[in-house]
């Protein structure tokens, strides 16, 4: 199994835990005899981090020449005038994974020349539209030196190779392994999002509210992306993940990604469903109430109060994550907590920024009270934790039960966060202890950062764009489950025709948001347990909830048959 992807050596996103939860699945791990974690090497340190999480077999940077295959590598390199870095990534319960990186900024030109043609030749790529992004040239000068090395790595081995495009990033690897056609490879793109339909939502004022009504209405009429919203071949995301239609097979994420790729006008039957896995942890009562007693400590030591209710939101400070709606939410939640003679607490772990260090905390915290106050600019806030502070601070100033602090750092640790957190507070006491875990995305092809809780009996609640919400329908059988609550925000919009939904602005999309906002919080607040006996019988069913969409659950259900059909349905005759 070779995964083409940017995270080769490093979890930096959402692939990156589709990676190691493939690896650490014990299903993934008895069926693929090999796997390869292959991409460009994206910064010089990527060596040593590998060497970190592993070994380092080979290196034509540092010199490094273990490897069996040392000689095959060399002329890789010599050929197309590249680094080539390759080892074993370790992961969670040791398994290994080969890793192969590959500098390719000072490539061969002609050899460049030569495979941008062919991808013209064979696919109509026009790469001249393209070539002064840098993020382009990243991945397309890339792609024939580490198909050329995977080929010497594996030798005679007569397969079958599957290659895993993740996400436009693969698909030049892809493109080159279908032109190469050799009949012991297969060619899937693996789809965690549609870039083109990203850039829509979150481009547009009307957000997912306009899109995904503009979409089914569109899907329903036979109409596609361009017809909708013009020509979208000038990203070259888009271009690239158009190709996929050469590929062997599809998998998404969920089934709005699917129905975005339907929207490209690839067609519905060569897209296979492969979710993403959440974790199934099982943790004793006690263990979850000691993780809930830290975060309330905390609480206590920032604002005085032991709250009754802990919320969280553990994210990227991006747009598509809607952090305003949590606010909407809470802004309903904090009468009805009122009423009952309740409070709260919502924590918002996100940074725009690299880790700040023990000092500038220290420094922050003794001097104005952060986290609880921020100031703008570094080492505080930067880029868009201004933007998400300011709404917080209009909360907080009007709200009687609930108050939202934000932790813009790195890390969930005293060492991290400073001498009011408690000194045995870890990251698990956040997913542990919380009751509510907000998720309330405007685009989010699954969200497993949402279902996490979900294992130790928290509240998660996704809006239903979030791929996740077809992997929970499945698993319930469509029957509302009391640890999830869908926030529907693009629901009961009256439209006539696709055209009509581009219509839909701020404006609209705020009177929606706030008639939805209204009812999640009216289902939160009769959604919260009301005794420890109820509190424990959450986490009992949770870790049952979860384990039925495990790793190991989507591996068995959905990634192992989709391979399997990618791998029988053979390789189209295609003119290449």
């Amino acid at each position: 199994m070779i995964h083409a992807t940017h995270e080769a050596v490093r979890k930096a996103g959402g692939i990156g835990a589709v990676l190691e939860g493939l690896m650490t699945s014990s299903v993934y791990q008895e069926a693929v005899r090999r796997s390869f974690l292959v991409g460009p090497l994206l910064r010089p340190e990527d060596e040593d981090l590998l060497a970190e999480s592993g070994e380092v077999l080979f290196s034509t940077i540092s010199g490094v020449q273990n490897a069996d295959c040392a000689d095959a590598l060399n002329r890789v390199a010599e050929r197309y005038n590249v680094n080539i870095v390759y080892g074993i990534r370790r992961f969670g319960g040791g398994y290994g994974a080969d890793v192969l990186l590959v500098d390719a900024e000072d490539i061969n030109p002609r050899r460049s020349r030569n495979f941008k043609y062919n991808l013209y030749r064979h696919f109509g790529l026009a790469s001249d539209r393209y070539d002064t992004i840098a993020d382009y040239a990243l991945y397309i000068d890339s792609a024939e030196a580490i198909y050329g090395a995977v080929v010497a790595l594996i030798g005679k081995d007569p397969g079958p190779h599957i290659v895993l495009a993740h996400e436009y990033m693969g698909m030049p690897v892809a493109l080159k392994t279908i032109m190469e056609n050799d009949p012991r490879f297969r060619a899937i793109f693996y789809a965690h999002e549609v870039s083109a339909m990203r850039e829509i939502t979150e481009g547009n004022p009307g957000h997912d509210v306009m899109f995904y009504n503009a979409m089914a209405r569109a899907l329903a009429q036979g109409e596609e992306v361009e017809d909708i919203f013009e020509d979208q071949s000038d990203y070259y995301r888009h271009a690239l993940v158009q190709l996929a239609s050469h590929s062997d097979g599809i998998f998404a994420v969920g089934d709005p990604t699917l129905d975005e790729l339907r929207f490209m006008g690839l067609e519905a039957q060569a897209i296979d469903l492969v979710y993403n896995g959440i974790p199934a942890v099982q943790i004793s009562y006690a263990e979850k109430l000691q993780s809930r007693s830290r975060l309330q400590e905390y609480a206590q030591n920032l604002l005085g109060y032991e709250p009754d209710v802990v919320m969280t939101h553990v994210t990227r400070p991006v747009i598509s994550k809607g952090l305003w709606r949590d606010l909407l939410v809470l802004t309903h939640l904090d009468k009805l907590l009122g009423n009952k003679g309740q409070t709260g607490v919502f924590f918002v772990l996100t940074t725009a920024a690299e880790q700040r260090s023990a000092r500038d905390i220290e420094i922050m915290e003794s001097g104005y009270g952060w986290p609880v106050v921020h100031h703008k600019g570094p080492p505080d806030l930067v880029s868009n934790e201004v933007d998400i502070w300011r709404d917080m601070v209009g909360f907080n100033h009007e709200s009687v039960a609930i108050q939202a602090i934000l932790v813009n750092q790195f890390g969930w640790d005293q060492a991290s966060c400073g001498q009011r957190m408690p000194q045995d507070m870890t990251f698990e006491d956040l997913r542990r202890g919380t009751d509510v875990e907000f998720g309330q995305s405007i685009y989010e092809p699954f969200g497993i950062a949402v279902l996490e809780p979900l294992t130790f009996g928290g509240l998660c609640v996704p809006s239903s764009v979030c791929g996740c919400c077809g992997f929970l329908g499945r698993v319930t059988k469509e029957q509302a489950d009391p640890l999830v609550i869908v926030a529907d925000y693009t629901a009961d919009v009256a439209l006539e025709s696709a055209a009509s939904a581009r219509v839909i602005g701020e404006y609209e999309r705020r009177i929606q948001e706030g008639k939805v906002a209204e009812k999640v919080a009216w289902d939160i607040a009769d959604a919260l347990p009301s005794s420890d006996r109820e509190r424990e019988a959450r986490l009992h069913s949770g870790y049952r909830l979860a384990g039925q969409m495990s790793w190991d659950r989507v591996c068995e259900a959905f990634f192992l048959p989709g391979i399997e059909r990618a791998i029988s349905r053979g390789r189209v005759q295609r003119n290449v």
